[in-house]
């Protein structure tokens, strides 16, 4: 059987896995250490040239006195898939030049073979074990299926499955049927999520907290809100407690729909069972209420965060969504006391685009005094971007308002604004 698995494996890595997956690079940007400076070296190099640098950052410490592995990771999602995929074949080598025999450093690298989404490489870690010696197990097996099902090749992920399934020595377990929920939860392919699902009770597993966690946002991905919902109910009758991602999950899917009653409901509902809400909860609410003009919903939902004693983060949030809304609305008295109410908590605006919709109200209502008072008040805890004093400039020359168009014109300067 490990002939049979040896030679299935190498096969596909040499003809199945590389026309059947896209290397996609980590979308987020992360600021390196300014400790080791490798990593932005890393970033300014030519692929060619990573392995080598690599290899004098540890065969010469002094020269690089902070260098980590850690640190090399961290800089991953910054780095370009072929870099990324460098960078971790040049630490595979390493290992199995060392020896190294540990089942979990195997592990750990795999898993960042499927995080760069590279299938194929996790395939080259898992051969080069088989060729050294150490002997494949039920856990390297899942990994190298969420590394197949991050990179969409379900085929190879569906091959190894039956392998493991003929084998004595790696069977399937309740990793792999969780392995496989996961992955075709984050592919939107609920068909194929609900059908493991359905195998992994089948095979004698009970469902998790993260097993519910994959159903219900696969569900809410695909637009499937009534399997969401059944899913919840399934949830809270096998006793259950769901996580924030569930609930945030949920609240999305109410949302989605223009379900207000449900928003409300159920956003009280997490406060007397959870004595909070999530800010992702608070936006989701905020940008339905914004979207459909829903002003008292808004008010009821700061009212509500107040008399739970939520985080000044959520006050501020809700109240900033309440501002915005009354300035579309061009509704000044009520934006000046939304504001009063705010600096009353001692915050201030959570942004330059939200000043300029209160700023904004005030030219249309030609409001020019309190116009002045607003930002006389404001300037104490809030510094004007060069937006604003664009938008200040533009508004007071269109109103004939010269004097006080000199004044944000010396504003600007004396604030080093350009």
């Amino acid at each position: 059987m490990a002939f049979l698995c040896k030679g299935f494996l190498r096969a596909v890595a040499k003809r199945g896995l590389s026309s059947k997956f896209v290397r996609t690079p980590f979308k987020s940007q992360r600021s390196l250490s300014s400790l080791d400076p490798l990593p932005n070296k890393l970033l300014q190099l030519p692929s060619s040239l990573i392995k080598s640098t690599l290899d004098s950052a540890t065969r010469f410490p002094q020269d690089n006195p902070h260098f980590s592995w850690d640190s090399l990771l961290a800089c991953l999602p910054s780095l370009s898939s072929d870099k990324a995929r460098l960078v971790l074949e040049w630490k595979l080598e390493k290992m199995l030049k060392g020896n190294e025999r540990d089942y979990d450093q195997y592990l750990y690298l795999m898993s960042l073979c499927a995080k760069i989404r590279n299938a194929s490489l996790a395939m080259h870690v898992f051969t080069s074990m088989e060729i050294h010696g150490i002997k494949p197990t039920t856990s390297l097996f899942n990994s190298l299926i969420h590394a197949c099902l991050s990179s969409k090749d379900t085929i190879t992920a569906l091959n190894l499955f039956e392998i493991m399934q003929s084998s004595e020595d790696y069977k399937p377990n309740d990793e792999t049927y969780e392995t496989f929920i996961i992955g075709f939860s984050s592919l939107g392919n609920t068909d194929a999520m609900k059908s493991w699902y359905s195998a992994k009770k089948v095979a004698g597993y009970c469902a998790t907290l993260q097993t519910y966690e994959s159903l219900v946002s696969g569900c809410i991905k695909a637009r499937e809100f009534d399997g969401a919902d059944r899913f919840y109910d399934e949830i809270k009758s096998t006793g259950i407690m769901p996580s924030e991602t569930i609930l945030e999950n949920l609240l999305e899917g109410f949302s989605r729909r223009r379900r207000f009653n449900q928003v409300k409901e159920f956003i009280k509902s997490c406060l007397e069972v959870w004595q909070e809400i999530s800010v992702k909860m608070a936006e989701e609410v905020v940008g339905l209420y914004l979207e459909h003009g829903k002003v008292e919903e808004m008010e009821e939902l700061l009212s509500t965060v107040v008399e739970s004693g939520q985080a000044v983060t959520l006050f501020s949030q809700v109240n900033s969504g309440i501002i915005r809304m009354y300035a579309a609305l061009n509704r000044l008295d009520d934006v000046e006391y939304s504001v009063g109410r705010m600096l009353k908590q001692g915050l201030s605006f959570r942004c330059a685009d939200d000043v300029e919709k209160v700023v904004c109200c005030y030219f249309w209502e030609e409001a020019y005094d309190r116009l002045d008072l607003f930002l006389e008040h404001i300037k104490r805890s809030h510094k004007l971007a060069k937006s604003t004093y664009d938008l200040l400039v533009a508004g007071y020359r269109r109103a004939g308002l010269s004097q006080r168009l000199d004044t944000v014109i010396k504003d600007m300067e004396l604030t080093g604004v350009r």
